[in-house]
């Protein structure tokens, strides 16, 4: 069901001496920044059930006071959002890696971007009448950092397929959740500016990247090996939906084979992610060695996750 794979990665001095300067001229860029948060939202499929939820989300960032030196949040326009993601190659996935999640942000020009999937399907059961299922797949994204910073998957049931959309929308157009997202947008402006400062503030420990190359620089090295390989559990939240997704995960392994930071490099919402990182955080290393002594080292975990068994599926 979901199958860890270890790689391995490289960066070059150089790389990491221009990273560390990006970081050190965004930091000094922050405070001067008084426009306001450019917030794009692609269409949730091609559905008609997806156009609309879009646009009811499109809703909520559209500014009611016109004065722009008052306005929080600017709503890019949707036609150039539709033509930038085509322009960037999006193909409407939900399961992004970091750096393609900040690719599609720049290229549409935002700084936070909804992305998702909405449908009206017939459902018939054997157990009970027929009956019609909305729902809003709604992943909201930092172009920034490309992190995936809230998802949620709202699913109504009525007897009629109009009846089923209207109830969907409606709690896409709720005053709670436009203060869901208000707050995980500011929460995440705070969280990013904290960071930038840390960076500036704290110098990064010097950590290895070890490259899956045949170079003979990396002849003498060992990456680090867990003592045992645990799977992280297929969270009912995806099994309701369905869903088969690959999550990518960074881990700093230190000299004693403890983990230290861990960050998900490829997101995939319903709360796989955070089963991931549970699971990661319970296990342990050998290190990584180099010419017999342990080193520090940075590693990268895949986990493949499938679709439950039919008969263990939710009904």
């Amino acid at each position: 069901m979901n199958t860890p794979i270890l790689q391995l990665r490289k960066r070059t001095p150089a790389q990491l001496l221009l990273a560390s300067v990006g970081v050190l001229l965004l930091a000094s860029l922050a405070p001067s920044q008084s426009r306001p948060t450019r917030i794009a939202v692609l269409d949730l499929g091609s559905s008609a059930t997806g156009l609309h939820a879009a646009d009811d989300i499109r809703g909520l960032f559209r500014a009611a006071d016109p004065s722009e030196s008052r306005r929080e949040f600017d709503l890019i326009d949707p036609d150039q959002t539709r033509a930038a993601a085509r322009g960037a190659g999006f193909e409407g996935s939900l399961n992004l890696t970091l750096h393609a999640a900040r690719d599609l942000g720049a290229a549409i020009g935002c700084d936070f971007y909804f992305i998702g999937e909405a449908q009206t399907l017939r459902r018939s059961p054997s157990t009970k009448p027929i009956y019609y299922e909305s729902y809003a797949t709604v992943f909201l994204v930092s172009a920034r950092t490309g992190r995936l910073v809230l998802w949620e998957r709202p699913t109504v049931q009525h007897d009629s397929p109009e009846a089923s959309e209207r109830a969907l929308r409606s709690t896409l157009t709720t005053a709670e959740t436009r203060e869901r997202y208000l707050v995980a947008l500011r929460r995440a402006q705070e969280d990013e500016r904290a960071e930038r400062v840390a960076a500036v503030e704290n110098s990064p420990a010097i950590i290895e990247v070890m490259s899956d190359d045949e170079s003979d620089a990396n002849k003498d090295v060992r990456a680090p090996r867990p003592y045992r390989r645990l799977k992280p559990p297929y969270p009912q939240t995806a099994a309701v939906a369905e869903v088969e997704a690959t999550v990518d995960v960074l881990l700093d392994v230190d000299a004693r084979g403890e983990i230290g930071r861990v960050e998900i490099a490829r997101w995939a919402g319903y709360g796989l992610d955070q089963s991931v990182i549970d699971t990661v955080r319970q296990m342990h290393f050998f290190p990584a060695m180099r010419d017999g002594v342990a080193i520090p080292m940075r590693v990268l975990l895949r986990y493949n996750f499938r679709k439950p068994p039919v008969q263990n599926r939710p009904q």
